[in-house]
């Protein structure tokens, strides 16, 4: 298995993930993060299928409590992002998605004329899909908090009526189900991708086959330079 950070040698010590050819990706508090924020997306989402499919609801029932734990997630889900606001590292990961570089939009041409090679996508720590997603869901569940809210509290902006909030809260609740399924999708295709996001450490020669410009960022200590910025 490698579900561990280190490894072990035959005398019994433990070798760093560095030493054995592993570079660091996320730190514990990005991965609270990013797991807390998931659990909490997961469950609105399924309570949200409990509540709006007829032969769930049925099967499930208990439409109150489902109602209280749809809800109480969606004006949770803000929480680890601010509790992860703390964190300097998680800090540093917020201007890297807020910023595209030059090479992003090389990317993207790659993307758009399928082109898989690695050396025609190159991508800093995340890639421009992984930005423009982080993107889109931060402003998808913004719109769902309000509209939530607007249905939670009726008469909270009278001048937008509770029929308009449903149908824009459900609109991009579909949305967002196939965005988040695309996103899972990805991510179960790529095990090293995975495995980061578990233990904090991917291989050297996976990030420099998917994040070449990570890894010289990671060199010179800098997070984006001008020279990158479009």
């Amino acid at each position: 298995m490698r579900s561990t950070a280190g490894s072990t040698t035959p005398t019994g010590t433990v070798t760093r993930p560095e030493a054995a050819g592993r570079v660091r990706r996320f730190t514990t508090a990005e991965r609270r993060v990013h797991r807390t924020t998931g659990l909490l997306m997961l469950v609105c989402l399924v309570t949200a299928a409990c509540l709006y499919l007829g032969p769930l609801a049925q099967l499930v029932g208990r439409r109150h409590l489902m109602v209280t734990l749809h809800e109480w997630s969606g004006v949770s889900l803000p929480l680890p992002f601010l509790l992860g606001l703390l964190s300097p590292a998680f800090r540093a990961d917020l201007r890297r998605i807020n910023r595209l570089a030059v090479y992003d939009r090389q990317w993207l041409r790659a993307v758009r004329k399928r082109r898989n090679r690695p050396e025609a996508r190159p991508a800093g720590k995340f890639n421009a899909g992984q930005k423009l997603y982080a993107g889109w869901i931060a402003g998808a569940v913004l719109v769902m908090m309000v509209t939530g809210l607007l249905m939670w509290f009726m008469g909270l902006l009278p001048f937008i009526s509770r029929t308009s909030a449903i149908f824009v809260h459900d609109v991009l609740a579909w949305a967002i189900t196939f965005v988040v399924l695309g996103h899972m999708r990805k991510a179960f295709e790529d095990p090293e991708a995975r495995l980061g996001m578990r233990n904090g450490y991917v291989s050297r020669s996976w990030a420099e086959r998917h994040h070449s410009r990570w890894l010289g960022e990671e060199r010179t200590g800098t997070v984006c330079g001008k020279a990158d910025k479009v």
